[in-house]
């Protein structure tokens, strides 16, 4: 017999968080320069930043970003399957990251710091895709609360389905027992017996 294992909160903030960080690490590093440069003679130093040199952060950081409701609305093998797709994404945006880094664009002057923000953003993305992945059956499921039970029954104000029979042309009383004494006509007297 197999044990149930143990749900835990903690492990899908952990998760959501890591997103986060992951999407603020990619956009940061996007939004931020890479390489400066040389211009023409007398001309200053132009700049890259990684939407230049790497333009898929922007969109990794929005897929991130989106991962963190899937992490939480999802449940079971569909959980699992976004861990895996967080893991996948994370290792090719990493070889280009690390591509963009080894080859810079020709002439440059100077490099930044900025790559290592993507590469961080990366590692951790990879880190929480593999997370999720491994750890989903510990993760808490919220839609189950929720579902619609499969044979609940539903109570009825019985005026209102006397009123429903009625309108429906079936006489509510026919199946109410009747005891002795009920009869109107009989003056609340009872028969003998």
């Amino acid at each position: 017999m197999t044990q149930t294992p143990i749900r835990n909160p903690r492990a899908l903030l952990v998760a959501c968080a890591g997103l986060a960080g992951s999407a603020a690490l990619l956009w940061g590093a996007s939004a931020t320069v890479w390489f400066r440069i040389a211009g023409p003679p007398g001309r200053s130093a132009t700049e890259s930043t990684g939407a230049q040199v790497a333009p898929s952060l922007t969109g990794v950081a929005l897929l991130a970003l989106a991962a963190i409701a899937a992490v939480v609305a999802t449940g079971g093998l569909l959980r699992r399957a976004v861990g895996a797709l967080l893991a996948l994404v994370g290792i090719v945006v990493g070889v280009v990251v690390v591509q963009s880094m080894l080859v810079p664009p020709s002439g440059y002057v100077a490099r930044t710091a900025a790559p290592l923000l993507a590469v961080a953003g990366v590692v951790v993305l990879l880190v929480v895709g593999v997370f999720v992945l491994l750890r989903e059956p510990r993760f808490p499921r919220f839609g189950a609360r929720y579902a619609a039970p499969g044979a609940r029954r539903v109570e009825t104000d019985p005026d209102r389905a006397a009123w429903q029979a009625l309108d429906a042309g079936v006489d509510p009383t026919a199946d109410v027992p009747r005891s002795r004494g009920d009869d109107p006509g009989d003056g609340g007297r009872t028969r003998p017996g």
